[in-house]
């Protein structure tokens, strides 16, 4: 997200970056619980509802106090993530996972969304050979569970087109930041920024 946020920056506005799960000390608590690979046992609704638990505590705590102040937040994952990891792969529904964080969320959407997309072989091939990055228990999923991912994102991204930005990650770190500082700036001139 730094390279992100220096568009910000250039434009002299003002933000902050968190993340989801996390961002606070009682979400990144749940974080623990939701993402520890021991925890294979844990229940396709159990897990949304920690996830929609860890977001609403982030909203009220982080997001909506620095929106209040005119501050844009910059957010790895949030609500898409939730419809498609569980309403789609998990197969809860995406409906019914919607209405959870509808509730959980107030209603809160990102205004825009910026998707990368990769096959999920080169995702898994990637997160194996990051160094220092963690392996969480959604990474230890199987292929299948990553390919319903990936078409969840784009079923996602087809019910939400106005603020949906398909990126195309499949290329160098340098190349996909180029793509993604375009599709950012181009989002924020809608915006008048």
């Amino acid at each position: 997200m730094p390279e992100i946020a220096q568009i910000l920056e250039e434009r002299g506005l003002p933000y902050i970056t968190t993340r989801e799960p996390g961002g606070i000390r009682i979400a990144e608590s749940i974080r623990e619980i939701i993402l520890n690979p021991v925890n294979t046992e844990m229940d396709a609704r159990t897990e949304a509802l920690l996830y929609a638990a860890a977001r609403s505590q982030h909203l009220a705590e982080k997001v909506e106090p620095a929106l209040a102040k005119g501050i844009t937040v910059l957010c790895d994952r949030f609500v898409d993530s939730s419809l498609v990891y569980q309403g789609y792969a998990r197969g809860l529904g995406i409906d019914e996972v919607l209405s959870i964080n509808l509730f959980a969320a107030a209603g809160r959407f990102p205004d825009i969304t910026l998707y990368m997309d990769v096959d999920p072989e080169l995702a898994l091939s990637r997160i194996a050979a990051g160094q220092g990055r963690e392996i969480n228990r959604l990474d230890l999923e199987g292929i299948e569970f990553h390919r319903k991912v990936r078409e969840g994102y784009r079923i996602i991204a087809g019910m939400f087109p106005e603020r949906f930005h398909t990126v195309d990650a499949s290329g160098s770190r340098e190349e996909v930041t180029s793509l993604m500082k375009n599709r950012l700036t181009a989002a924020l001139k809608e915006f008048g920024l």
